[in-house]
């Protein structure tokens, strides 16, 4: 086995023809200013060749399923094992998906419960016993005379096939009847069945009507029953209702009947165990396919848990599998480390136990102890996500395997960032290679090999500025990665801290983990709510102060998280959340659309002399709709091809070879360059290209402004971050006029930036507050942080034990507090900075007393 992976030639994307040997079962980090290519050297280059080569060692027959996946730009790489991409946005968005069952946990316990789980009727309360044919017999002749019912017995319960064998075998034995999916079925005649869907199918044994005399017909057919299922089903053909009997499990007090129990029994993906009133979902009135909601309402018969209300009856030591789903993770290690179990229950359940603990471990290494196990999929960050599949990696014990990790520190607290760190370690210490795209100090001066590219980004970008180990790194004068991580370079503190001009006050914050916090918001300053992660910071800004805000002044029906009281919200004239979710859900949308910039660029088009005297109006340069399109890609530029077992992929148009537009449209110049060239413009070329334009000059110079010069005009909205999506949705707010005594309110703003361009963000930011608005952003970076006229610190932990106010007030008074652990780091972050700063934006303001 090689030692290294040699990269010869990458010109992927902006990657100047770089060559590259790193070195294999290292870490290696690669960094460099936003758009320097970092995800295209490990993500569309490095990466995508592994995937490739997989997809070619795969039989012709696979193949053809498949098609060939483009080669990337570059000579060749040696020593490439098979890859993993573990990214921000790849866990499933369906309502359904809870961390529990992205994790396998869920499925784990399904089993649990079915092997050593405990019936409770559900009714009373009684332990669940067995019931015999005499029992049954006697509940039966209990009914009122003259009920007409039916003798059922199950013989396939929810499972995929088409049973022609089973069905087959009734008719032999003298069965005409059966309930196939709900629906009486006639079995004289022809059954077709769909073999990937699942089927319940009932025997009928017998028809009766209650009456004096039919004892001994009723016991045969019940003990009929028996011989094919544990469980007999009296159907009351009147009422269309099931009474179900089981020789298994039945409350002597109530003489209700548990089905047969197994693990499709506790899922509430399928109809043997969702709620009927919910169908498995939760919530009342949510849709399978709603992927955001606002304040769920539980469903008021599972309340919330998911199940029938016979599968919550089975208990674990006093919790049913819904109960045990609303622990969070670090109360289930507590919870499954307590279990009291026989000789017998260790033998059953040890090898599962097993596999429950670890995959809860895991998730605890990756600082995710925090999160509940019923957590909805749709509510993850991108870096909770991340962290997931990664904690599932832990647990394959893959080794040669080439790990590549897009940011995985994102939303970490630095405390946290250690335990992620020695994760990647153990990961490492297998004998796998990880490649982390990151930007986090810690992580660069952690890693075995660091690559920094730059100097800049887009067509400034692509170039090697250094390579080596991080004290390597460091020594090169050239590298703006090696001057900040040396200390020659940082990023300066404030002059003077703002005062506050007024408050907001919110009493009684009892949403979620908050404990009944009363906390001021100053208006009038840059602001930063910190914390641990799952300390209850998006709940505090995002679910009560954006959302109670957005009722005060807008009138909105959204409904806040729970709190007593807000006061001051009049001395605010608008609020304003600047979040990272996708601009658009297709290619079709880009920065240049979301920011009105096309707009104007197709009027610009509209006016040219060869476009008036063809009539083409400004509608014509739109790839949107019919005229001046390719209509064979609709004007997308890409046809995607499904990859069934891998994920999607894009090809150009065979027809317009990806620019979108039909030979007229794109025969129309201005300046010299077609509008699909104009798209393909980095927003700094655009820049440059439209200096004479006052209407677009100033729309261009706030999106370089917020470190976005390198992303392209009609870049496609999917393939940007959530940190560029947030920038851009940054930029659009900063074009407007200001009117002042707006809040704007950003979460984690300085996802995927380096070292150059936070400082450029914290510039943009104080000029927000310098025109007299306030700004509230959650982060956990330090070099925002110290920057900051006021922190609220919560905490002091995530989950059930954060949720209080740990300090509030300058970041030197949150130093002096010893309770806070966003304070012992900040005293570091303050000590190493040098001086402030003199002339800065951030600089204007009252100074606190």
């Amino acid at each position: 086995m090689q030692d290294f992976i040699v990269i010869k030639g990458a010109r992927e994307h902006n990657l100047k023809n770089i060559d590259l040997k790193i070195p294999r079962n290292r870490i290696i980090v690669i960094t460099g200013p936003s758009g320097s290519g970092k995800s295209s050297l490990a993500i569309d280059t490095i990466y995508a060749e592994g995937q490739r080569r997989y997809v070619q060692s795969l039989s012709s027959y696979a193949r053809q399923f498949i098609g060939e996946l483009q080669k990337p730009d570059v000579d060749y790489i040696e020593g490439l094992s098979p890859s993993v991409a573990i990214e921000q946005k790849t866990v499933s968005r369906s309502p359904r998906s809870t961390l529990g069952t992205i994790t396998e946990i869920y499925d784990y316990m399904r089993v649990l419960y079915t092997r050593i789980g405990k019936p409770y009727c559900y009714s009373c309360g009684s332990p669940i016993t067995v019931q015999d044919a005499d029992n049954i017999l006697l509940s039966v002749l209990s009914l009122p005379e003259g009920t007409r019912l039916q003798i059922l017995s199950p013989m396939v319960r929810g499972r995929k096939g088409e049973y022609r064998k089973e069905l087959q075998q009734m008719r032999r034995e003298g069965f005409v009847r059966a309930r196939i999916d709900g629906e009486m079925i006639d079995l004289t005649g022809e059954i077709a069945l769909k073999k990937h869907k699942r089927h319940t199918i009932e025997m009928v044994v017998d028809r009766l009507i209650v009456k004096p005399g039919i004892e001994r017909q009723l016991r045969s057919a019940i003990e009929s029953a028996l011989n094919y299922s544990d469980t007999v089903i009296i159907n009351l053909i009147d009422r269309n209702e099931d009474i179900l009997f089981s020789r298994t499990l039945a409350c002597l007090k109530c003489g209700l009947s548990y089905p047969e129990i197994t693990p499709m029994f506790f899922s509430f993906n399928s109809s043997l165990g969702a709620c009927p009133a919910c169908s498995g979902l939760g919530y009342e009135n949510l849709a399978e396919e709603t992927t955001e909601s606002d304040r769920l309402i539980p469903c008021k018969a599972c309340g919330g848990l998911r199940l029938k209300k016979e599968a919550l009856g089975i208990r674990l030591q006093g919790l049913n599998i819904g109960e045990f789903s609303r622990l969070s993770v670090r109360n289930a290690i507590e919870f499954i480390d307590g279990l009291s179990l026989t000789e017998r229950e260790e033998l059953i359940a040890g090898r599962i136990i097993k596999e429950v603990k670890d995959r809860l471990h895991f998730l605890r290494w990756v600082g995710l102890d925090y999160l509940t196990l019923d957590r909805p999929a749709a509510t993850l960050s991108g870096g909770e996500a991340q962290r997931i599949r990664l904690s599932t990696q832990l647990g394959s014990s893959l080794t040669g395997v080439l790990y590549v990790l897009d940011e995985p520190s994102i939303g970490l607290h630095p405390r946290d960032c250690r335990k992620l760190l020695e994760t990647l370690s153990g990961i490492r210490d297998a004998e796998n290679t990880v490649i982390i795209v990151e930007h986090d100090a810690d992580t660069i001066m952690w890693a075995d090999y660091v690559v920094d590219l730059g100097p800049g980004g887009g067509r400034s970008g692509g170039w090697i500025v250094a390579e080596g180990t991080p004290e390597e790194i460091q020594k090169v004068e050239s590298s703006p990665t090696g001057q900040y991580l040396s200390g020659r370079k940082t990023i300066p503190l404030p002059r003077k801290r703002r005062r506050p001009k007024d408050y907001i006050r919110i009493t009684g914050a009892e949403e979620h983990n908050l404990k009944d916090l009363n906390i001021k918001v100053p208006l009038g300053v840059f602001v930063c709510c910190t914390g641990v992660s799952g300390s209850g910071k998006s709940t505090l800004i995002l679910d009560i102060l954006y959302k109670a805000l957005m009722k005060e002044l807008y009138g909105s029906r959204v409904s806040p998280g729970r709190f007593r009281s807000i006061k001051g919200t009049e001395k605010l004239s608008r609020v304003i959340c600047v979040d990272q979710k996708p601009l658009g859900r297709t290619p079709r949308s880009n920065p240049a659309t979301y920011t009105g910039i096309f707009t104007h660029v197709r009027d610009l088009f509209s006016r040219v002399q060869d476009a008036r005297v063809r009539g083409y109006s400004p509608s014509r340069f739109s790839f949107n709709v019919q005229g001046g399109r390719c209509e064979n890609c609709k004007g997308e530029g890409y046809k995607k091809v499904e990859m069934h077992f891998l994920p999607d992929v894009y090809v150009p148009c065979d027809e317009c070879k990806g620019m979108r537009y039909n030979r007229e449209t794109l025969a129309i110049r201005f300046k010299g360059k077609s509008i699909s060239e104009v798209l393909e413009m980095t927003i700094t070329e655009a820049y440059e290209f439209f200096a004479n334009i006052p209407a677009l000059k100033g729309k261009l110079q706030v999106l370089v402004d917020v470190g976005l010069g390198y992303i392209k005009l009609g870049q496609p909205a999917t393939t940007l971050s959530g940190g560029e999506a947030q920038r851009v949705r940054l930029a659009k707010e900063l074009s407007k006029r200001s009117q002042g005594d707006t809040l704007y309110i950003l979460d984690e703003p300085t996802t995927g930036l380096h070292f150059v361009d936070i400082e450029r963000l914290l510039n943009v930011l104080n000029c927000l507050v310098e025109k007299g608005n306030t700004v509230v952003v959650i982060e956990h970076n330090l070099d925002v942080i110290k920057c900051a006229d006021y922190i609220i610190d919560l905490g002091p932990e995530g989950g059930d034990e954060g949720g209080y106010l740990v300090a509030a007030g300058t970041p030197e008074e949150v130093c002096s507090n010893g309770r806070s652990h966003t304070g012992l780091f900040l005293r570091k972050a303050l000590e190493a900075s040098g001086p402030p700063a003199s002339g800065s934006l951030c600089l204007s303001g009252g100074e606190t007393p």
